[in-house]
């Protein structure tokens, strides 16, 4: 990542002027399709290799799973910039500011308390058997030094950095054409699902929201990873303060 120290006011940072940006291609509904389909069939891998994970010790399937959020996404955006779009820029992969990555930093802290606020919310009204998705990881993260680290740079570098590549990379990129409020929360509502119908499914409307409009405003997919990054910290941070090793 490049990050250029100049001032530039919020609508223009790190992105090219109207005239620029209008030649610049925008990815659409065969990167979409594509995206998808080579998302979900790299996602049924783990699930199909369950008689082999089966015997895994916890530590061992927590660091696999982890791994495998983040290879997930970047397969799926592999596949659809491979589609016919030959250009880094057309899913936001381009130079941004410090003021946005300061930017970036202060959404994923407000992503994150609110994200707080709203599971707090949901296992009040579901109870504390609530589905949480991310019970796997506690795992991996609470096995010791290593695998905390490994657990810190798999969760909380690789999987924003994947997911954030292809849901606003070139989903969300793709869904701008019919405007920013379709764009920021239909792409929102997508990763969320993907997410399931669980416990992840509010916080992953919430961090969705905020990546897509800081990505959208500041042109650039950096801030919004920034953003993803601050909150899967939350886990392994919960893990190292606490020394938990499941979910409470």
């Amino acid at each position: 990542m490049t990050v250029d120290g100049a001032t530039r006011s919020p609508h223009d940072a790190s992105a090219p002027d109207p005239g620029s940006r209008a030649r610049v291609a925008r990815p659409g509904w065969p990167e979409i399709a594509v995206g998808v389909i080579a998302l979900v069939a790299a996602g049924a891998v783990l699930p199909l290799a369950r008689p082999l994970t089966a015997e895994m010790d916890p530590v061992a399937y927590g660091l696999v799973l982890t791994a495998w959020s983040g290879v997930v996404g970047l397969v799926g955006f592999t596949a659809a910039a491979l589609v016919r779009i030959r250009s880094w820029a057309a899913f936001s992969v381009r130079r941004t500011t410090w003021r946005w990555m300061a930017i970036g930093l202060a959404g994923g802290v407000v992503a994150f308390l609110l994200k707080g606020v709203l599971n707090t919310v949901v296992v009040t009204v579901a109870g504390s058997d609530a589905a949480d998705p991310q019970s796997g990881y506690y795992g991996a993260a609470g096995g010791g030094v290593l695998p905390l680290v490994l657990t810190v740079l798999f969760l909380s570098v690789l999987t924003p950095l994947g997911e954030e590549l292809f849901f606003r990379g070139v989903i969300t990129n793709a869904l701008l054409r019919y405007g920013a409020v379709v764009g920021v929360l239909s792409s929102s509502v997508v990763f969320a699902l993907f997410h399931g119908i669980n416990l992840a499914l509010p916080s992953a409307l919430v961090v969705g929201i905020v990546a897509a409009e800081v990505m959208r405003r500041s042109g650039s997919i950096w801030p919004a990873v920034l953003v993803h990054v601050i909150n899967n910290l939350g886990l392994p941070l919960l893990v190292l303060i606490s020394g938990a090793t499941g979910p409470a």
